[in-house]
C-alpha cells in the first residue's frame, strides 16, 4: 500500500483499506471497528486452506501455532513486553473474568472499581464477588487512584473510559499497594500503551475495536512475577505445557496459561489487522485519531452541544434529550454512531481512518 511504513502516511491510501468508509462515516470503532481489506483476506484465505488441507493433522497445528506466536509477538509490541507476558483471548471481557476468577479472591478483601465501567468488566467481576464473598466498592473514575484503601486488594477499572474518553489516572495508581487490573478495550490501537509505564499487573484487551480485528480477538497482559503463582481458572489444551499429562495439570510458563482456544481465521485476520496498523506507524494513528477526535469534539462544542470533559483520547461523548433518537436518524443520515445506556449521551469513535468529511457529515446530521 502507497505510503505506508514510512513517516509520511497516505491517510487515503490507509482509508482505502476500510471499504465501509465508501458508503458511511463510521465513527463507532469503540464497539467494533471498520473491517479491513487485508483482514478480510487473510481470514478467507485461511478458511480456503482448511477447507482444501483439513485441519487435523501435524501440519495444520504446527502452522496454527506458527500463527499464534507471530500474533503474540506483534500485540507483545503493541504493548511494550515481552512476549511471554501475553495470552491470546477472545476478548477484553475474557481476560479480566480469567484474572478475576485466577486471583481467588474472598471475604475481608475489597475490590475497588468506578461509576464508568463498562458490563464488559462488571458482569464478571459481579460472578466473582457471589462466588468469593468480597466486597465491591465504587467511586468517581476521576477519583479512584485517592480511594485505595488497607483493604483493597485490586483496582480494576478503564484505562480509557468507554463512557467519556478520559484516561485513568495511572502514576498515582500504580503507586498503592493493590493490584491494578485494567480494561484496555478503548485503549489498545487508539493511544498509546505501554504496561510499564502504566504499572498495571494485568493489561486485558480487545482486537474487534481499535485494531479492526475479528469479534472473538483479544488478549491479556499478565506481570511476570504474578503469572507464575496463578493457575488458570479453565485450563484447556491450548494452556496445559504437556497435553499428554492432563491430570498433572503443568500449565505453560508465562501468561500462556491464560491462552484459550485458538481459530485460525481468527489468528490470521487479527494478525494482518495489527500488520496493517505496525505499517503504518502506530505513532501516526495515535495522533491522527486523537487529533480528528479533538477537532470533532471542540467542533460540537461550537454547534452548541454539551461535550462531557475527555482527555486526548479517541472517544467523543456529548449529551442528549434523546440519545437513541439521535443515533437512529444519524444512522438515516449515514453517519454510524451508539448511544450509551441509561446515561443520556452520544459517543462517537474516531480513528485513524476517519476523515474531516466524516467529521462534517456528523456535524451536518446533528
Amino acid at each position: 500500500m502507497a505510503g505506508l511504513g514510512s513517516h509520511a502516511v497516505d491517510a487515503a491510501a490507509f482509508r482505502s483499506e476500510f471499504p465501509v468508509l465508501e458508503r458511511l462515516a463510521f465513527l463507532n470503532a469503540g464497539s467494533d471497528g471498520p473491517v479491513p481489506r487485508r483482514g478480510a483476506r487473510a481470514a478467507a484465505a485461511q478458511i480456503e486452506r482448511e477447507l482444501v488441507e483439513g485441519r487435523a493433522g501435524r501440519s495444520h497445528f504446527d502452522a496454527l501455532m506458527e500463527l499464534a506466536g507471530a500474533l503474540r509477538a506483534r500485540m507483545a509490541e503493541l504493548i511494550a513486553c515481552d512476549a511471554e507476558d501475553v495470552a491470546l483471548t477472545h476478548s477484553a471481557t475474557d481476560g479480566m473474568a480469567t484474572v478475576l476468577s485466577a486471583l481467588g479472591l474472598g471475604p475481608g478483601d475489597e475490590v475497588l472499581t468506578t461509576d464508568e465501567e463498562h458490563p464488559g468488566l462488571l458482569a464478571p467481576l459481579e460472578v466473582a464477588r457471589r462466588r468469593g464473598g468480597f466486597d465491591v466498592r465504587f467511586v468517581p473514575f476521576a477519583e479512584v487512584a485517592g480511594e485505595v484503601g488497607r483493604r483493597t486488594r485490586l483496582v480494576a477499572c478503564s484505562h480509557v473510559s468507554w463512557v467519556s474518553g478520559r484516561t485513568v489516572a495511572f502514576p498515582a495508581l500504580a503507586g498503592s499497594d493493590a493490584l491494578v487490573l485494567l480494561d484496555g478495550a478503548q485503549g489498545l490501537g487508539a493511544i498509546p500503551v505501554d504496561v510499564g509505564t502504566l504499572g498495571c499487573d494485568f493489561y486485558a484487551a480487545a482486537g474487534q475495536k481499535w485494531l479492526c480485528g475479528p469479534d472473538g480477538s483479544g488478549c491479556l497482559y499478565v506481570r511476570r512475577e504474578l503469572a507464575e503463582g496463578l493457575d488458570p481458572p479453565w485450563p484447556s489444551y491450548m494452556s496445559l505445557a504437556d497435553p499428554a499429562r492432563p491430570s498433572e495439570l503443568v500449565p505453560h510458563p508465562g501468561a500462556r496459561r491464560f491462552d484459550l482456544g485458538l481459530s485460525g481465521p481468527l489468528l490470521a485476520w487479527t494478525h494482518a489487522s495489527v500488520e496493517l496498523f505496525q505499517e503504518a506507524g502506530l505513532d501516526w494513528v495515535h495522533e491522527r485519531g486523537t487529533a480528528l477526535a479533538e477537532r470533532l469534539a471542540e467542533s460540537l462544542g461550537d454547534h452548541g452541544h454539551a461535550v462531557i470533559p475527555r482527555d486526548r483520547t479517541t472517544l467523543v461523548s456529548w449529551r442528549s434529550d434523546d440519545a437513541e433518537g439521535a443515533v437512529a436518524r444519524l444512522a438515516d443520515a449515514g453517519v454510524v454512531v451508539r448511544h450509551l445506556p441509561g446515561r443520556g449521551l452520544v459517543r462517537a469513535s474516531v480513528g485513524a481512518w476517519s476523515n474531516e468529511e466524516d467529521l462534517e457529515r456528523l456535524l451536518a446530521a446533528l
